[in-house]
């Protein structure tokens, strides 16, 4: 694949994850302002390469990636994929499962970080609270 398909797998990829819902920077451009090569080359990789592999869909990717963030106490981060797990359809009855599902693997605190960060992106998404 040339590496203008790569970049623009990963531009499609990034603004069906991350174009839309709550209004979080994403690490990129935390990224970029030390090292835009480097940057750039996280980027493909990540989004470009990784998210695009059709093995897992991206709400099942997103799901994993709400579970890891979760477990390891990574609420800025989880900030940012539970926004673009609700971008890409997961329910958020399931996504709170999901932050349940870490109290036997992450402990109660990793838990209640996370349900308060999913609470915080449903709020400024105006999806808060859950219906039903």
């Amino acid at each position: 694949m040339t590496d203008e398909a790569i970049k623009e797998r990963t531009r499609k990829t990034a603004a069906t994850l991350f174009g839309k819902g709550a209004k979080i920077d994403p690490p990129y451009l935390l990224w970029k302002a030390f090292d835009r090569e480097l940057a750039n080359d996280f980027s493909k990789f990540i989004t470009g390469n990784l998210y695009s592999r059709t093995v897992l869909s991206l709400p099942e990717r997103q799901m994993v990636a709400c579970a890891m963030l979760a477990a390891l106490r990574a609420v800025d981060e989880l900030k940012l994929h539970v926004n673009a797990a609700l971008n890409v359809g997961c329910d958020p009855r399931k996504l709170a499962e999901v932050f349940f599902q870490v109290a036997p693997y992450g402990g109660m605190p990793a838990v209640n970080e996370a349900l308060a960060a999913f609470r915080d992106v449903l709020e400024e998404r105006g999806e808060w609270p859950l219906e039903g």
